[in-house]
């Protein structure tokens, strides 16, 4: 089920009023939720509804029974948790992958062999569940959280459909105490979530899904097009991913509100960033967070040697880009942006830029834009392989760049969707982000004495948009990982 789907504007409600009609009572909230979260992932393909019931009560039990043991049956109990986990996503989301990687690596030498494929359809959010349930064992393994005995509970947790699809990928330390506690209804804080759901669905339906038009039809056809049209499909797409995948956040985090939970931030206006360190402390900041707790720090982190930081910086980068898809593109895209973060760790200047940006002025610095505009350059040549197909096909993309670089738009057209009518909400999602850069989110007023008439012109305003410019839904990108 989509959150901008006639389904899911039927769905809400109708929980939600089930929800507090419940009167507090928390574990036939739970039920309820566990319920609703099944129903909307189900309504995908039910069939894999199995899979979470099997993450959920492998690491239900496997948990609990790390509770008495000795320590080496507790690094057994988490080894089968992550031979399941892992397992699970190894076979539906990366078996083709290396099956076809195998019989091309035999081609090289001329040696042709044949395999069965197998038709594997990926399940949504599967790269997502199975960490935040992953994070779960390797806490009470870790001894950081006790294991729950309320399976309700857990598995509510697992399953919270906000979340469930597309993250943030929470941790059980934050997320799974919260399903244990009494839950009222808080009006400012269900305000503050509509807010930040309206803002989300701006991103998404209004910036995003129109990029998207150009965007495809820019990458799709790379070679009918100058070079000047070719960086013009990397802003596009930038916002694009931009758009869509912190649109989702938004919109989960604000839907979390509206029940009584509170979910980590995963986005921190990532375009503002001076450099690609910065970037990653903003950009899906739950993954980044988790991969530097689960895999860097448990290799060593940076308390070695150089040699050994340089390398687990280079392992974190890998497994982030081969977490996003089986193609070797997001691994190529994980390398670069190891490549990238390198030259400043060696330097020690990787946490430089910590703090908000123009802090307690309205404009950033020479120095500053600069920064900003050189990071996103670089980024731009990561969105490059993000978005090819294949390897080909993004030096294909550069390659087109670097030799026929005229400034021409001719034959450079979408049908009844004009380039001047989408530049408008792109410069408005940069305006608002920046005015809010100290806030949650775009519409976060919690600290700001704006008059209550303003701040409807404000929401009237963006649904106008959102009826305006909607129409041309996509599906959410990180869906497919």
């Amino acid at each position: 089920m989509l959150f901008n789907s006639i389904d899911f504007a039927i769905f809400l409600p109708i929980i939600f009023a089930m929800y507090w009609g419940l009167g507090g009572r928390i574990r036939l909230q739970n039920i309820l939720l566990i319920l609703a979260s099944y129903v909307f992932y189900g309504w995908w393909d039910w069939r894999f509804l199995s899979l979470i019931v099997i993450s959920s009560l492998t690491d239900y039990l496997l948990a609990l029974g790390m509770g008495p043991a000795t320590d080496k049956r507790r690094k057994g109990l988490l080894l089968c948790s992550l031979v399941v986990n892992l397992g699970l996503l190894g076979v539906f989301k990366y078996y083709n992958f290396f099956a076809d990687s195998f019989v091309d690596a035999f081609s090289l030498f001329g040696t042709d062999i044949q395999r069965s494929g197998l038709n594997i359809v990926l399940p949504v959010g599967i790269s997502f569940y199975t960490f935040q349930t992953l994070s779960y064992t390797i806490d009470v393994y870790r001894r950081k959280i006790e294991p729950i005995r309320d399976g309700i509970a857990f598995f509510a947790f697992v399953s919270f459909f906000p979340q469930l699809v597309a993250g943030p990928i929470e941790r059980a330390t934050h997320l799974l105490p919260q399903f244990s506690r009494n839950r009222e209804f808080n009006y400012d804080q269900a305000s503050d979530g509509l807010r930040q759901i309206l803002w989300g669905f701006f991103k998404k339906i209004v910036v995003a899904d129109n990029c998207a038009v150009w965007a495809n039809q820019i990458f799709d056809a790379p070679e009918q097009y100058h070079g000047s049209v070719l960086l013009v499909g990397i802003f596009l797409f930038a916002f694009q991913i931009y758009g869509d995948f912190s649109g989702y956040s938004d919109i989960a985090i604000g839907l979390s509100r509206l029940f009584g939970f509170s979910l980590m931030r995963n986005f921190a206006y990532p375009f503002f960033s001076r450099d690609i360190p910065e970037f990653w402390r903003r950009w899906h900041i739950s993954l980044s967070t988790w991969f530097r707790d689960y895999v860097y720090f448990p290799l060593g982190g940076s308390s070695g040697t150089k040699w050994k930081s340089v390398r687990n910086i280079f392992i974190v980068f890998l497994v982030s880009g081969f977490w996003h898809g089986a193609n070797w593109t997001y691994v190529v895209w994980g390398l670069l942006h190891a490549v990238f973060f390198l030259p400043l760790f060696l330097m020690g200047n990787h946490r430089t830029h910590t703090g908000p940006i123009a802090h307690g002025r309205m404009l950033p610095s020479l120095r500053e834009s600069r920064q900003i505009a050189c990071t996103a350059i670089l980024n731009g040549f990561g969105w490059v392989l993000f978005r090819s197909a294949t390897l080909s096909d993004a030096m294909q993309y550069f390659r087109k760049i670097c030799t026929h670089f005229f400034v021409s738009f001719d034959g450079f057209s979408v049908p009844d969707l004009k380039i001047r009518y989408l530049l408008v909400p792109v410069l408005l999602l940069i305006v608002v982000e920046w005015i809010q850069r100290d806030g949650q989110h775009g519409l976060d007023f919690t600290n700001l004495s704006i008059p209550r008439p303003a701040r409807w012109c404000v929401y009237y305003a963006i649904i106008g948009l959102l009826i305006f410019m909607g129409g041309r839904s996509q599906d959410f990108i990180y869906f497919q990982f």
